[in-house]
């Protein structure tokens, strides 16, 4: 077991004891673990009334400018004034209502989608990203933000709440930047929006944004994307589990993760030792390490669509990060899954 894997299994075990906390008298504090399908029903009944009592400028997203950021984002309660159609509008009338199963419950969500990100990048669920946000309750109190992205480390979507993961692979990143002579930098055309979520995708029981089963708001924008492949094996994280345990690809082969406890024995683990394939050197466990059963190759295109229409065998996948060099060509890095004694299980995941 490497010492990535130790390090991992220790920082598990830190996180569930530092959970349990103490009141000033010594006394554990026992917080009552809710129904989610209960919760999410009073959650979304609390998200409708707020996007039926507040608005946004809308003036300002018009598609004018691509130079806004975070800071341009207001959301206002309604009063007595009359809000003017062309210029503001109700954030119900506004939103995107998505769906998601989230441990067994089914989940609506909201997205307020400013702009879509010019970047030619767009993070998956298990990559690394690079955003300022600020989040809020539905009583408007900020809880947390990050509105310098600039020299802090890129958060790990893996580690985060799980509406995170839902909403930020659906943006892309900014296009470009500009430095503004005194050390900072404004970025161009990033992907901007609001996301409200329930507490069930969000921190649930737990009291981080101030109290528990609170329905927050995130007012985000997205930057830049790092993809990532946590286990260093070839594999990006988000292909780990592309394919079933057999080695057979199908729609139901899905990254099968549970991200309140990465150390769960019912993660996809096809060798059995503990650590989930995204997190293993040796998926199979038979003592060649992955990035050794695989094929890497990458191809070099005009435009970046003559990379996604690349022809692909059935054991091939084109990788989503498509990078663009100096010379205005693209590359694009394919992955051939190898099946050496023809069995039907890519060599990565057969022991034999």
């Amino acid at each position: 077991m490497s010492l990535r894997k130790i390090g991992f299994y220790i920082l598990s075990f830190v996180v569930v004891f530092a959970s349990c906390k103490k009141d000033d008298d010594g006394n554990i504090v026992t917080i009552e673990i809710r129904d989610r399908a209960e919760q999410q029903i009073s959650d979304n009944d609390s998200i409708i009334d707020y996007l039926e009592t507040h608005y946004f400028n809308k003036s300002a997203f018009d598609g004018s400018s691509t130079d806004l950021n975070l800071a341009d984002i207001e959301i206002t309660k309604i009063t007595d004034e009359i809000i003017s159609s062309d210029a503001d509008s109700l954030l119900i009338n506004a939103v995107l209502t998505k769906q998601a199963v989230y441990e067994d419950t089914d989940y609506d969500y909201y997205v307020l989608r400013l702009n879509d990100g010019g970047g030619i990048d767009k993070p998956t669920f298990a990559d690394n990203v690079v955003v300022t946000y600020e989040g809020f309750t539905l009583d408007n109190e900020v809880f947390d933000s990050r509105v310098n992205a600039l020299g802090d480390d890129p958060f790990d979507l893996v580690s985060l709440i799980q509406g995170w993961r839902l909403v930020l692979p659906e943006f892309n990143t900014a296009e470009s930047y500009n430095e503004n002579g005194d050390g900072t930098v404004n970025f161009v055309n990033s992907g901007l929006g609001v996301m409200f979520l329930p507490s069930g995708l969000a921190y649930f029981s737990s009291a981080v944004p101030g109290s528990s089963y609170a329905p927050l708001i995130f007012k985000f924008e997205l930057i830049a994307t790092f993809q990532n492949d946590h286990d260093g094996d070839g594999i990006p994280s988000y292909l780990e589990d592309l394919f079933k345990g057999d080695g057979t690809p199908g729609s139901d082969a899905v990254f099968d993760v549970n991200f309140d406890d990465l150390t769960d024995e019912t993660d996809d683990d096809t060798d059995g030792d503990g650590a989930p394939n995204y997190f293993d050197t040796d998926d199979d466990g038979d003592g060649i390490l992955t990035e050794d059963e695989i094929v890497v190759t990458t191809e070099n295109r005009a435009t970046i669509e003559e990379i996604k229409n690349l022809p692909l065998e059935s054991n091939q996948v084109l990788l989503n990060k498509i990078s663009k060099e100096t010379d205005g060509t693209y590359t694009g890095t394919i992955i051939t899954f190898t099946d050496s004694d023809s069995d039907g299980i890519y060599d990565y995941l057969d022991d034999e």
